[in-house]
């Protein structure tokens, strides 16, 4: 025998508890002939009547007294099962699982991190490092952080903050020997760390000035996935690096590193939140969302005097000011 519907069986109990089709069907808020379908279906697939119904009266069968008794629990358990389903829409609870690269999780989640989880006490936050082109919807993430320019042009975009400040940077020693590069260009004679990402994306050597951007692509005889081995060999002499400042300060206070080329400001990298839908968002994602894009919006009133530089257009840079 095929299963019962909910819409038959809610159809029924409502009639019941009424005696009456049309206050069963204006609870119900579908039309008679509908609800008198979904009973017959229900009659027709039970195999026995369940309500009398004349022109004058509606009346409840034996057979319907008993179902009714039986099945009044489970249609409240059923809305308290969607009631407590709804807690996800109504307010921030429940398993939030992001994907984020390192650079990102430094800069952009960390700084909330505390605040939003004492602000939010119902939602896990589940933060996974990882900087792959990942595809959140196969792998069952929630939302991701990336760079303007890797973020899918089919995603909604937010953006939440920038990458580490960079800045390039030599040895004094390195410098005596091998001269201090005055433009950019000059970069191209010159032992320069190559950074290559996760995603096999090189890193872009793009300086700023006044307006002005120019990109230069550098050589050197070290390529690597972090900046700790292009500070290392920076330190020892060996090549020029661009890194993240926050890396380097202590170097650069104690004068072993310094930095070069400092009227060209290298550009730093806008981070977006991404997620596929904005159809029934959760609503722990929407206060991540909110305070990530209030605490971007005050660091960047803090930092107003500093050029900045979109992003290449993309979907993600249309996106983010929706």
């Amino acid at each position: 025998m095929k299963k019962a519907s909910i819409a038959e069986m809610s159809a029924f109990v409502a009639i019941a508890e009424r005696a009456s089709f049309a206050k069963a069907a204006k609870q119900l808020g579908v039309s008679r002939s509908s609800l008198s379908e979904s009973l017959r279906s229900l009659e027709e697939r039970l195999g026995v009547r369940l309500i009398n119904r004349t022109t004058r009266s509606v009346a409840v069968t034996e057979a319907g007294e008993r179902l009714l008794v039986q099945l009044r629990p489970l249609l409240d358990n059923f809305d308290a099962v969607l009631e407590s389903v709804n807690a996800f829409r109504d307010s921030p609870a429940g398993h939030l699982r992001i994907t984020v690269p390192r650079p990102a999780a430094r800069t952009v989640i960390e700084p909330v991190l505390s605040r939003f989880l004492a602000a939010y006490p119902a939602v896990t936050l589940e933060v996974v490092i990882d900087s792959t082109l990942t595809d959140i919807v196969r792998d069952r993430f929630d939302a991701g952080i990336r760079p303007g320019h890797r973020v899918e042009q089919d995603m909604i975009a937010v953006r939440v903050g920038e990458d580490a400040r960079p800045t390039v940077v030599a040895s004094p020693d390195y410098l005596r020997r091998h001269g201090t590069p005055e433009e950019p260009s000059d970069l191209r004679a010159h032992n320069c760390t190559r950074m290559r990402f996760a995603s096999n994306a090189p890193q872009r050597w793009i300086f700023e000035k006044r307006g002005k951007t120019v990109e230069v692509d550098v050589t050197g005889s070290l390529i690597a996935g972090e900046s700790d081995l292009a500070i290392r060999l920076a330190l020892d002499g060996v090549a020029i690096a661009r890194v993240p400042l926050h890396a380097v300060q202590a170097h650069l206070a104690r004068k072993t590193l310094v930095e070069v080329l400092e009227d060209w400001k290298p550009r730093s990298v806008g981070f977006y939140l991404y997620y596929p839908s904005r159809r029934q968002m959760p609503a722990a994602l929407q206060a991540l969302i909110a305070m990530l894009k209030a605490e971007a919006s005050g660091r960047r009133t803090d930092d107003a005097s500093e050029p900045r530089l979109a992003p290449r257009p993309t979907a993600a840079t249309r996106a983010a000011s929706r």
